[in-house]
């Protein structure tokens, strides 16, 4: 991988942008794709291609490129397409080697149901090495405001998940990186980052953010 994406958010697709990435350049994998679900927040914000899957598989499978053997790579997904996302997974080659439920004390939707959690699948490229104190597979959720992006994820929530799978110093990746929690969070663990994000608009806020995070750190 070119060293100008060390460190850096890119604008623009990013199945495009993996293509320009060397095969087996990236350590860890976190990234909270769109659910497949029309999202529209309560004041009515959408999340780009939620609409349609034609991303998926080739996403997963540049994805996969990119990661080294022996990787891991932690993606949430929406259950209502999970048959989607797990096709495309294994489409791609991952292996499906752990589950991880966020529980809510609040209700970010009520249907059938309140819907009080976040899921993610950890996935494997090759046979990776478990780790010596595995983390738990239920964990605490924190609600951010989604002031920075319809659909923010917690930093401190992110933060423990690259510690558990990104090996010290390594690099990690966020192909659908929004408002940036990923990489800021790998920041503050040690790690290096590069995300890639359609909406200009949330780019350049997660330029903004891993900027300010640096020179508070400098």
């Amino acid at each position: 991988m070119s060293a100008l994406f060390r460190n850096s958010v890119v604008h623009g697709d990013c199945i495009n942008v993996m293509r320009q990435m060397k095969s087996a350049s990236v350590d860890f994998i976190l990234t909270d794709p769109p659910y497949l679900c029309r999202y529209q927040s309560r004041d009515g914000q959408t999340i780009a291609n939620d609409d349609r899957d034609e991303w998926l598989v080739p996403a997963f499978a540049e994805m996969h490129r990119v990661l080294k053997p022996g990787s891991l790579c932690l993606s949430f997904y929406g259950w209502n397409a999970a048959d989607k996302f797990i096709g495309a997974w294994r489409a791609a080659g991952f292996r499906m080697v752990g589950h991880i439920v966020f529980t809510k004390r609040y209700a970010s939707s009520s249907r059938f149901v309140q819907s009080k959690h976040e899921q993610a699948y950890l996935l494997a490229k090759g046979h990776p090495a478990r780790p010596l104190t595995p983390i738990d597979d239920v964990r605490d959720w924190q609600y951010t405001g989604n002031r920075l992006h319809p659909t923010q994820k917690p930093i401190k929530v992110l933060q423990p998940l690259i510690e558990a799978f990104c090996p010290s110093r390594g690099l990690v990746l966020d192909p659908f990186c929004g408002s940036g929690s990923t990489l800021v969070a790998a920041q503050l663990v040690g790690r290096s980052y590069m995300g890639i994000e359609l909406d200009a608009n949330h780019c350049e806020t997660a330029r903004m953010r891993v900027a300010c995070n640096e020179m508070q750190a400098a």
